[in-house]
């Protein structure tokens, strides 16, 4: 095994050559988690709106329910999803267990309540604001939903941001659904236990490395748009 500074050094040598292994694990890690945070959002951002907005009986189990849901254990959601597509499973027919489409069904169930979760907070809190200002204007409840998501859409980017955080470093369902195949579902956190376990540290630091940078540089860009934003509304 090498010592740390040389697998440090070995790693950054393979993350400036652009070794092809490594930039395939790299893509399909952005492909799959970014899939599944824009489907997550998609419709999770709409129901924690409506949620926001409306008042019935049994809102206040649903809220719980949907807290509650935030800490889903990733290996029960691969366990569940696994049923599901396996060939004993309901949708075993669809073939799809294995593959990076089930991943993202996998990463999606994990991070809608997420998404769900805390833009109903955010627009909450805005509805309070605008509330006598949609009935005077007589907005439906979709009209409603649509203003709120518009006029929340630069603090709905840390939402947004939180799911796909979440999704970028999830392994526990990824690796029971997708079973972490060489070129075709190994994926950044999935190829980190596996060469760690493997002795294969170099590779596995790259990966880090790599892994921590896109956190970063996405949580750089989605600040950089929201002050912006800012700018642009105080001139």
């Amino acid at each position: 095994m090498q010592s740390v500074g040389e697998a440090f050094s070995l790693a950054i040598s393979l993350v400036l050559s652009g070794d092809p292994d490594l930039l395939e694990i790299v893509l399909l890690s952005l492909r799959v988690s970014l899939t599944a945070t824009i489907v997550a959002a998609a419709i999770g951002l709409p129901l924690g709106a409506l949620i926001a907005i409306s008042r019935f009986r049994g809102r206040n189990v649903l809220l719980i329910l949907m807290n509650a849901l935030m800490g889903l254990p990733p290996v029960v959601v691969g366990l569940l999803v696994y049923i599901h597509f396996s060939r004993a499973g309901p949708l075993g027919f669809l073939g799809l267990l294995y593959t990076p489409t089930v991943m993202i069904i996998a990463q999606t169930i994990l991070i809608t309540p997420i998404v769900a979760a805390l833009s109903r907070q955010v627009l909450e809190d805005l509805h309070a604001e605008y509330a006598e200002q949609f009935r005077s204007l007589c907005l439906g409840r979709w009209q409603s939903v649509q203003a709120l998501l518009w006029d929340a859409r630069y603090s709905l980017l840390t939402v947004g941001l939180a799911g796909f955080g979440r999704a970028v470093a999830e392994v526990g369902a990824v690796i029971i659904v997708g079973g972490n195949i060489d070129h075709l579902t190994r994926v950044m956190t999935t190829a980190i236990a596996l060469e760690t376990s493997k002795g294969d540290l170099p590779l596995a630091l790259a990966l880090g490395i790599i892994l921590m940078t896109i956190a970063l540089g996405v949580n750089a860009a989605v600040q950089a748009v929201r002050l912006t934003a800012l700018r642009q509304a105080y001139v």
